[in-house]
Protein backbone atom coordinates (compact mmCIF):
# COMPACT_ATOMS: atom_id res chain seq x y z
CA UNK A 1 0.00 0.00 0.00
CA UNK A 2 1.21 3.47 -1.07
CA UNK A 3 -0.15 6.82 0.02
CA UNK A 4 0.30 10.33 -1.44
CA UNK A 5 2.05 12.58 0.98
CA UNK A 6 -0.54 14.36 1.49
CA UNK A 7 -5.06 14.17 1.60
CA UNK A 8 -7.21 15.91 2.32
CA UNK A 9 -10.10 14.07 4.53
CA UNK A 10 -13.75 14.18 5.72
CA UNK A 11 -14.27 17.31 4.23
CA UNK A 12 -11.95 19.40 6.73
CA UNK A 13 -9.80 20.60 4.50
CA UNK A 14 -6.99 19.07 6.41
CA UNK A 15 -3.81 18.58 3.55
CA UNK A 16 -1.44 16.11 5.60
CA UNK A 17 1.30 13.76 5.35
CA UNK A 18 0.10 9.89 5.57
CA UNK A 19 2.25 6.82 6.58
CA UNK A 20 3.97 5.33 2.75
CA UNK A 21 2.98 2.03 4.32
CA UNK A 22 1.18 0.26 6.80
CA UNK A 23 4.21 -1.11 8.17
CA UNK A 24 5.83 1.93 8.74
CA UNK A 25 2.67 2.97 10.70
CA UNK A 26 3.26 0.06 12.76
CA UNK A 27 7.03 0.67 13.60
CA UNK A 28 6.28 4.02 14.68
CA UNK A 29 3.24 3.10 16.45
CA UNK A 30 5.17 0.08 18.07
CA UNK A 31 7.94 2.38 18.58
CA UNK A 32 5.86 4.29 20.79
CA UNK A 33 5.53 1.44 22.73
CA UNK A 34 8.03 -0.18 22.64
CA UNK A 35 9.77 1.86 25.81
CA UNK A 36 11.20 1.43 29.47
CA UNK A 37 8.42 -0.07 30.36
CA UNK A 38 9.06 -2.86 28.36
CA UNK A 39 12.66 -3.73 29.19
CA UNK A 40 13.07 -1.72 32.58
CA UNK A 41 9.42 -2.51 34.01
CA UNK A 42 7.95 -4.99 32.77
CA UNK A 43 10.91 -7.85 33.89
CA UNK A 44 11.06 -6.31 37.48
CA UNK A 45 6.85 -6.06 37.96
CA UNK A 46 6.98 -9.59 36.52
CA UNK A 47 9.84 -11.11 38.91
CA UNK A 48 7.76 -9.44 41.75
CA UNK A 49 4.53 -11.08 41.09
CA UNK A 50 5.88 -14.68 40.39
CA UNK A 51 6.49 -14.64 36.79
CA UNK A 52 4.15 -17.31 34.21
CA UNK A 53 1.32 -16.44 36.03
CA UNK A 54 1.39 -12.61 35.80
CA UNK A 55 2.59 -12.98 32.01
CA UNK A 56 -0.54 -14.53 31.21
CA UNK A 57 -2.87 -12.42 32.66
CA UNK A 58 -1.29 -9.10 31.33
CA UNK A 59 -1.55 -10.89 27.85
CA UNK A 60 -5.64 -11.30 28.55
CA UNK A 61 -5.66 -7.78 29.75
CA UNK A 62 -3.63 -6.73 26.93
CA UNK A 63 -6.48 -8.17 24.80
CA UNK A 64 -9.88 -6.52 26.80
CA UNK A 65 -8.11 -3.28 27.39
CA UNK A 66 -5.10 -2.43 25.29
CA UNK A 67 -6.41 -3.56 21.73
CA UNK A 68 -10.20 -1.87 22.17
CA UNK A 69 -8.51 1.20 23.28
CA UNK A 70 -6.01 1.66 20.72
CA UNK A 71 -8.54 0.93 18.28
CA UNK A 72 -10.45 3.36 19.42
CA UNK A 73 -7.97 6.05 19.74
CA UNK A 74 -6.67 5.00 16.07
CA UNK A 75 -9.89 5.78 14.50
CA UNK A 76 -10.96 9.20 16.05
CA UNK A 77 -7.27 9.84 14.81
CA UNK A 78 -8.03 9.21 11.18
CA UNK A 79 -11.39 10.39 11.59
CA UNK A 80 -10.64 13.95 12.25
CA UNK A 81 -7.18 13.69 10.72
CA UNK A 82 -6.21 17.01 12.89
CA UNK A 83 -4.31 17.22 16.02
CA UNK A 84 -6.03 15.32 18.58
CA UNK A 85 -7.67 17.91 20.70
CA UNK A 86 -9.56 18.98 17.06
CA UNK A 87 -10.17 15.37 15.86
CA UNK A 88 -12.07 14.57 18.94
CA UNK A 89 -14.21 17.72 18.45
CA UNK A 90 -14.79 17.02 14.96
CA UNK A 91 -15.99 13.24 15.41
CA UNK A 92 -18.19 14.07 18.26
CA UNK A 93 -19.77 17.57 16.54
CA UNK A 94 -20.50 14.85 13.16
CA UNK A 95 -21.92 12.14 15.87
CA UNK A 96 -24.35 15.38 17.05
CA UNK A 97 -22.15 15.01 20.49
CA UNK A 98 -21.08 18.08 22.70
CA UNK A 99 -17.73 19.30 21.62
CA UNK A 100 -16.41 19.15 25.33
CA UNK A 101 -15.68 15.45 24.60
CA UNK A 102 -12.75 16.85 23.47
CA UNK A 103 -11.72 16.74 26.84
CA UNK A 104 -10.00 13.35 26.63
CA UNK A 105 -7.31 14.05 24.39
CA UNK A 106 -6.67 17.38 26.41
CA UNK A 107 -6.43 15.34 29.42
CA UNK A 108 -3.84 12.75 26.95
CA UNK A 109 -1.83 15.43 25.55
CA UNK A 110 -1.00 17.72 28.88
CA UNK A 111 -0.13 13.99 30.52
CA UNK A 112 1.87 13.57 27.40
CA UNK A 113 3.85 16.66 27.92
CA UNK A 114 4.41 16.16 31.79
CA UNK A 115 5.71 12.50 31.31
CA UNK A 116 8.42 13.44 28.30
CA UNK A 117 9.61 15.70 31.05
CA UNK A 118 10.59 13.40 33.25
CA UNK A 119 11.09 10.27 30.93
CA UNK A 120 13.56 12.55 29.41
CA UNK A 121 15.48 12.64 32.57
CA UNK A 122 15.34 8.50 32.68
CA UNK A 123 16.27 8.67 28.94
CA UNK A 124 19.28 10.76 29.92
CA UNK A 125 20.40 7.74 32.61
CA UNK A 126 20.01 5.25 29.71
CA UNK A 127 22.59 7.20 27.53
CA UNK A 128 25.07 7.74 30.73
CA UNK A 129 25.08 4.31 31.32
CA UNK A 130 26.44 3.59 27.42
CA UNK A 131 29.96 5.48 28.33
CA UNK A 132 30.27 3.66 31.82
CA UNK A 133 29.24 0.37 30.03
CA UNK A 134 31.92 0.88 27.64
CA UNK A 135 34.74 2.34 29.27
CA UNK A 136 34.21 -0.76 31.44
CA UNK A 137 33.16 1.19 35.04
CA UNK A 138 31.14 -2.15 35.46
CA UNK A 139 33.68 -4.33 35.34
CA UNK A 140 34.85 -6.44 38.65
CA UNK A 141 31.98 -4.02 40.53
CA UNK A 142 31.01 -4.54 43.62
CA UNK A 143 27.03 -3.78 45.18
CA UNK A 144 28.87 -0.45 46.88
CA UNK A 145 30.87 0.59 43.95
CA UNK A 146 28.04 0.30 41.43
CA UNK A 147 25.34 1.93 43.98
CA UNK A 148 27.82 4.94 43.89
CA UNK A 149 28.16 5.54 40.15
CA UNK A 150 24.18 5.27 40.56
CA UNK A 151 24.04 7.76 43.59
CA UNK A 152 26.41 10.31 41.95
CA UNK A 153 24.65 10.65 38.91
CA UNK A 154 21.30 11.20 40.36
CA UNK A 155 23.18 13.68 43.17
CA UNK A 156 24.83 15.89 40.12
CA UNK A 157 21.96 18.38 39.04
CA UNK A 158 25.10 18.99 36.58
CA UNK A 159 25.28 15.32 34.96
CA UNK A 160 21.63 15.04 34.55
CA UNK A 161 20.92 18.41 33.20
CA UNK A 162 23.68 17.28 30.33
CA UNK A 163 21.74 14.07 29.45
CA UNK A 164 18.56 15.41 29.85
CA UNK A 165 19.40 18.19 27.32
CA UNK A 166 20.80 15.59 24.95
CA UNK A 167 17.98 13.54 25.31
CA UNK A 168 15.37 16.21 24.35
CA UNK A 169 17.40 17.20 22.13
CA UNK A 170 17.13 14.29 20.45
CA UNK A 171 14.24 13.88 20.57
CA UNK A 172 13.16 17.42 19.28
CA UNK A 173 15.32 16.96 15.97
CA UNK A 174 13.42 13.79 15.26
CA UNK A 175 10.03 15.75 15.46
CA UNK A 176 11.37 18.61 13.88
CA UNK A 177 11.76 16.93 10.50
CA UNK A 178 8.19 16.22 10.29
CA UNK A 179 6.14 12.58 9.44
CA UNK A 180 8.64 11.32 6.26
CA UNK A 181 11.57 12.92 6.99
CA UNK A 182 11.29 12.13 10.92
CA UNK A 183 8.82 9.99 12.56
CA UNK A 184 8.99 7.20 9.52
CA UNK A 185 12.45 7.44 8.80
CA UNK A 186 13.66 6.64 12.70
CA UNK A 187 10.66 4.70 13.37
CA UNK A 188 12.32 2.54 10.35
CA UNK A 189 15.65 2.55 11.61
CA UNK A 190 15.20 2.16 15.26
CA UNK A 191 12.94 -0.49 15.20
CA UNK A 192 14.70 -3.20 13.53
CA UNK A 193 17.96 -1.75 14.92
CA UNK A 194 16.23 -2.53 18.62
CA UNK A 195 14.79 -6.17 17.57
CA UNK A 196 18.35 -7.25 16.42
CA UNK A 197 19.81 -5.83 19.69
CA UNK A 198 17.46 -7.56 21.53
CA UNK A 199 17.42 -10.64 19.92
CA UNK A 200 21.74 -10.62 20.28
CA UNK A 201 20.79 -9.71 24.33
CA UNK A 202 18.65 -13.12 23.91
CA UNK A 203 21.59 -14.86 22.34
CA UNK A 204 23.94 -13.82 25.36
CA UNK A 205 21.90 -14.24 28.09
CA UNK A 206 21.67 -18.38 26.49
CA UNK A 207 25.21 -18.91 27.32
CA UNK A 208 24.81 -18.14 31.08
CA UNK A 209 23.53 -21.82 31.50
CA UNK A 210 20.50 -20.23 33.17
CA UNK A 211 18.46 -19.96 30.10
CA UNK A 212 16.23 -22.44 30.68
CA UNK A 213 15.29 -21.55 34.38
CA UNK A 214 14.41 -18.24 32.77
CA UNK A 215 12.19 -19.70 30.48
CA UNK A 216 10.50 -21.44 33.11
CA UNK A 217 9.92 -18.39 35.15
CA UNK A 218 8.10 -16.33 32.52
CA UNK A 219 5.85 -19.12 30.98
CA UNK A 220 5.33 -21.18 33.53
CA UNK A 221 2.51 -20.44 35.70
CA UNK A 222 1.78 -20.28 38.98
CA UNK A 223 -0.81 -18.84 40.18
CA UNK A 224 -0.28 -19.38 44.28
CA UNK A 225 2.26 -16.72 43.24
CA UNK A 226 -0.14 -14.34 42.00
CA UNK A 227 -1.77 -11.97 44.28
CA UNK A 228 -4.91 -9.76 43.63
CA UNK A 229 -2.57 -7.27 43.90
CA UNK A 230 -0.68 -8.63 41.30
CA UNK A 231 -3.13 -9.41 38.51
CA UNK A 232 -4.34 -5.75 39.31
CA UNK A 233 -0.73 -4.24 38.13
CA UNK A 234 -1.18 -7.13 35.11
CA UNK A 235 -4.33 -4.86 34.12
CA UNK A 236 -2.34 -0.95 34.78
CA UNK A 237 0.56 -2.47 32.96
CA UNK A 238 -1.28 -3.45 29.95
CA UNK A 239 -3.04 0.09 29.83
CA UNK A 240 0.17 1.86 29.82
CA UNK A 241 2.63 -0.51 28.05
CA UNK A 242 1.21 0.48 24.38
CA UNK A 243 1.09 4.29 25.34
CA UNK A 244 -2.52 4.59 25.52
CA UNK A 245 -4.74 7.75 27.35
CA UNK A 246 -1.60 10.14 25.67
CA UNK A 247 -3.20 11.03 22.69
CA UNK A 248 -0.28 9.45 21.01
CA UNK A 249 -2.46 6.63 18.87
CA UNK A 250 -4.63 9.89 17.89
CA UNK A 251 -2.15 11.90 16.31
CA UNK A 252 -0.62 8.68 14.55
CA UNK A 253 -4.02 7.78 13.72
CA UNK A 254 -4.30 11.15 11.93
CA UNK A 255 -1.55 10.37 8.81
CA UNK A 256 -3.08 6.57 8.58
CA UNK A 257 -5.02 6.06 5.39
CA UNK A 258 -8.38 5.01 4.71
CA UNK A 259 -7.20 1.49 3.05
CA UNK A 260 -5.18 0.19 6.47
CA UNK A 261 -7.09 -2.23 8.62
CA UNK A 262 -7.32 -0.20 12.07
CA UNK A 263 -7.66 -4.01 13.44
CA UNK A 264 -5.09 -5.72 12.06
CA UNK A 265 -3.08 -2.57 12.74
CA UNK A 266 -4.00 -2.58 16.35
CA UNK A 267 -3.09 -6.42 17.11
CA UNK A 268 0.00 -6.08 15.61
CA UNK A 269 1.02 -3.55 17.53
CA UNK A 270 -0.04 -4.85 20.08
CA UNK A 271 1.81 -8.06 19.55
CA UNK A 272 4.98 -6.46 18.99
CA UNK A 273 5.40 -4.65 22.22
CA UNK A 274 4.44 -7.88 23.98
CA UNK A 275 7.09 -9.93 21.93
CA UNK A 276 9.95 -7.07 22.94
CA UNK A 277 8.89 -7.21 26.85
CA UNK A 278 9.03 -11.12 26.81
CA UNK A 279 12.24 -10.91 24.88
CA UNK A 280 13.61 -8.18 27.13
CA UNK A 281 12.45 -11.04 30.10
CA UNK A 282 14.45 -13.31 28.25
CA UNK A 283 17.67 -11.43 28.10
CA UNK A 284 17.67 -10.12 31.74
CA UNK A 285 16.43 -13.02 33.69
CA UNK A 286 18.75 -15.41 32.84
CA UNK A 287 21.61 -12.86 33.56
CA UNK A 288 19.80 -12.32 36.92
CA UNK A 289 19.82 -15.82 38.00
CA UNK A 290 23.65 -16.87 36.84
CA UNK A 291 24.72 -14.82 39.52
CA UNK A 292 21.93 -15.58 41.79
CA UNK A 293 20.45 -12.09 41.72
CA UNK A 294 16.57 -11.40 42.87
CA UNK A 295 14.14 -11.59 39.96
CA UNK A 296 11.89 -8.88 41.86
CA UNK A 297 14.79 -6.28 42.21
CA UNK A 298 12.19 -3.63 41.79
CA UNK A 299 13.36 -0.71 39.82
CA UNK A 300 16.84 -1.00 40.39
CA UNK A 301 17.20 -4.02 38.65
CA UNK A 302 18.59 -2.05 35.37
CA UNK A 303 20.48 1.06 36.80
CA UNK A 304 22.24 -0.91 39.63
CA UNK A 305 21.33 -4.92 39.75
CA UNK A 306 22.15 -5.34 36.13
CA UNK A 307 25.92 -3.70 36.18
CA UNK A 308 26.91 -5.44 38.64
CA UNK A 309 26.04 -8.68 36.84
CA UNK A 310 27.77 -6.98 33.74
CA UNK A 311 30.68 -6.23 35.43
CA UNK A 312 31.21 -9.98 36.82
CA UNK A 313 30.54 -11.65 33.39
CA UNK A 314 32.24 -12.38 30.31
CA UNK A 315 32.00 -10.25 27.35
CA UNK A 316 30.08 -8.05 30.16
CA UNK A 317 31.58 -5.01 28.45
CA UNK A 318 30.58 -5.60 25.26
CA UNK A 319 26.55 -7.56 26.11
CA UNK A 320 26.66 -4.04 28.91
CA UNK A 321 27.14 -1.64 26.64
CA UNK A 322 24.98 -3.27 23.70
CA UNK A 323 22.09 -3.37 26.63
CA UNK A 324 22.09 0.26 27.72
CA UNK A 325 22.09 0.94 23.60
CA UNK A 326 18.77 -1.14 23.41
CA UNK A 327 17.45 0.97 26.52
CA UNK A 328 18.40 4.17 24.91
CA UNK A 329 16.48 3.04 21.50
CA UNK A 330 13.59 1.99 23.02
CA UNK A 331 13.17 5.36 25.17
CA UNK A 332 13.78 8.08 21.92
CA UNK A 333 11.13 6.20 20.20
CA UNK A 334 8.83 7.05 22.91
CA UNK A 335 9.91 10.51 23.77
CA UNK A 336 9.37 10.95 20.21
CA UNK A 337 5.99 10.06 20.56
CA UNK A 338 5.50 11.73 23.48
CA UNK A 339 6.17 15.00 21.73
CA UNK A 340 4.54 14.68 18.49
CA UNK A 341 0.56 15.22 19.32
CA UNK A 342 1.68 18.54 21.09
CA UNK A 343 3.55 19.56 18.35
CA UNK A 344 0.76 18.82 16.02
CA UNK A 345 -1.76 20.71 17.83
CA UNK A 346 0.87 24.08 17.85
CA UNK A 347 1.49 23.72 14.37
CA UNK A 348 -2.24 23.79 13.42
CA UNK A 349 -3.63 26.29 16.10
CA UNK A 350 -0.15 28.79 15.73
CA UNK A 351 1.37 30.35 12.92
CA UNK A 352 4.72 28.49 14.09
CA UNK A 353 5.94 25.89 11.30
CA UNK A 354 6.71 22.14 12.20
CA UNK A 355 10.26 22.88 13.11
CA UNK A 356 9.14 26.17 15.56
CA UNK A 357 6.56 23.88 17.16
CA UNK A 358 8.29 21.18 17.91
CA UNK A 359 11.68 23.53 19.37
CA UNK A 360 8.97 25.78 21.32
CA UNK A 361 7.24 22.58 23.07
CA UNK A 362 10.77 21.09 23.34
CA UNK A 363 12.03 23.90 25.52
CA UNK A 364 9.06 24.14 27.58
CA UNK A 365 9.27 20.16 28.37
CA UNK A 366 13.21 20.31 28.81
CA UNK A 367 12.45 23.27 31.57
CA UNK A 368 9.59 21.57 33.62
CA UNK A 369 12.03 18.20 33.47
CA UNK A 370 14.31 20.32 35.43
CA UNK A 371 11.92 20.20 38.26
CA UNK A 372 12.26 16.53 38.12
CA UNK A 373 16.16 16.34 37.73
CA UNK A 374 16.33 18.80 41.19
CA UNK A 375 14.14 17.18 43.30
CA UNK A 376 16.13 14.40 42.71
CA UNK A 377 18.88 15.97 44.81
CA UNK A 378 19.11 19.84 45.96
CA UNK A 379 15.02 19.49 46.26
CA UNK A 380 14.73 16.24 47.12
CA UNK A 381 13.06 16.71 50.56
CA UNK A 382 10.85 19.33 49.23
CA UNK A 383 7.05 17.46 48.75
CA UNK A 384 4.79 20.65 47.27
CA UNK A 385 1.69 18.20 48.67
CA UNK A 386 3.25 16.65 52.65
CA UNK A 387 0.67 18.22 54.45
CA UNK A 388 -1.83 15.27 52.85
CA UNK A 389 -0.88 12.18 54.34
CA UNK A 390 -1.23 10.25 51.12
CA UNK A 391 1.40 12.48 49.42
CA UNK A 392 4.06 12.77 52.40
CA UNK A 393 7.44 12.49 51.20
CA UNK A 394 6.60 12.47 47.57
CA UNK A 395 8.87 14.69 45.38
CA UNK A 396 7.67 16.91 42.64
CA UNK A 397 9.17 14.03 40.38
CA UNK A 398 6.68 11.78 42.44
CA UNK A 399 3.98 13.46 41.88
CA UNK A 400 4.68 14.53 38.68
CA UNK A 401 4.64 10.57 37.61
CA UNK A 402 1.31 10.08 40.37
CA UNK A 403 -0.66 12.26 39.12
CA UNK A 404 -0.54 11.17 35.14
CA UNK A 405 -0.08 7.30 35.58
CA UNK A 406 -2.38 7.12 38.24
CA UNK A 407 -5.27 9.93 37.08
CA UNK A 408 -4.74 11.29 33.57
CA UNK A 409 -4.18 8.20 31.51
CA UNK A 410 -7.00 6.34 32.77
CA UNK A 411 -9.12 9.04 32.83
CA UNK A 412 -8.24 9.77 29.46
CA UNK A 413 -8.51 6.40 28.36
CA UNK A 414 -12.07 5.76 30.04
CA UNK A 415 -13.34 8.93 28.63
CA UNK A 416 -12.35 7.53 25.07
CA UNK A 417 -13.61 4.35 25.88
CA UNK A 418 -16.93 5.25 26.65
CA UNK A 419 -17.08 8.33 23.85
CA UNK A 420 -16.31 5.36 21.09
CA UNK A 421 -18.94 2.57 22.71
CA UNK A 422 -21.48 4.70 23.76
CA UNK A 423 -21.65 8.24 21.66
CA UNK A 424 -20.24 7.39 18.08
CA UNK A 425 -22.71 5.65 15.77
CA UNK A 426 -22.34 1.99 15.17
CA UNK A 427 -22.72 2.41 11.44
CA UNK A 428 -19.74 5.10 11.42
CA UNK A 429 -17.53 2.85 13.59
CA UNK A 430 -18.41 -0.08 10.99
CA UNK A 431 -17.01 1.20 8.54
CA UNK A 432 -14.24 2.88 9.48
CA UNK A 433 -13.19 -0.24 11.84
CA UNK A 434 -13.92 -3.00 8.50
CA UNK A 435 -14.42 -5.95 11.10
CA UNK A 436 -16.51 -8.44 10.32
CA UNK A 437 -19.31 -9.20 12.03
CA UNK A 438 -18.38 -11.71 15.15
CA UNK A 439 -15.07 -9.57 15.17
CA UNK A 440 -17.08 -6.37 15.15
CA UNK A 441 -19.43 -7.69 17.57
CA UNK A 442 -16.35 -8.88 20.42
CA UNK A 443 -14.76 -5.66 19.91
CA UNK A 444 -17.96 -3.46 20.71
CA UNK A 445 -19.30 -5.48 23.01
CA UNK A 446 -15.62 -5.23 24.87
CA UNK A 447 -15.47 -1.18 24.24
CA UNK A 448 -18.69 -0.26 25.84
CA UNK A 449 -19.04 -2.50 28.91
CA UNK A 450 -15.43 -4.82 29.45
CA UNK A 451 -12.98 -1.96 28.82
CA UNK A 452 -14.28 0.89 30.87
CA UNK A 453 -15.12 -1.75 33.58
CA UNK A 454 -11.54 -2.73 33.65
CA UNK A 455 -9.83 0.95 33.37
CA UNK A 456 -12.38 1.93 36.50
CA UNK A 457 -10.96 -1.04 38.58
CA UNK A 458 -7.17 0.38 37.48
CA UNK A 459 -8.27 3.80 38.32
CA UNK A 460 -9.48 2.88 41.34
CA UNK A 461 -6.34 0.42 42.64
CA UNK A 462 -4.23 3.38 41.83
CA UNK A 463 -6.41 5.65 43.80
CA UNK A 464 -6.99 3.54 46.62
CA UNK A 465 -5.18 0.52 46.59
Amino acid sequence: MTQSTSASDNGTGAARGLWSSRMAFILAAAGSAVGLGNIWKFPYVTGENGGGAFVLVYLLCIAIIGIPIMMSEVFLGRNGRHNPITSMRLVAERNLRSPLWRISAVVGMIAAFVILSFYSVIGGWSASYIGHAAMGDFSGGTAESIGELFGGLLSSPGQLLIWHTIFMGLVVLVVSRGLKGGLERVATILMPALFILLLLAVGYAATTGHFGEAVSFLFTPDFGALSISGVLIALGHAFFTLSLGMAIMMAYGSYLGRDVSIARTAVSVAIMDTVVALLAGLAIFPVVFANGLEAGAGPGLIFQTLPLAFGNMPMGTLFGTLFFVLLLFAAWTSGISLLEPVVEWVEEKTSLARTGSAILVGLLCWLLGITSILSLNLWADVAPLGMFERFEGKTIFDLLDFFTANIMLPLSGLLTAIFVGWFVAKESLKLDLALDGGAFSLWYGLIRFVTPVAVIIVFAYNLFG
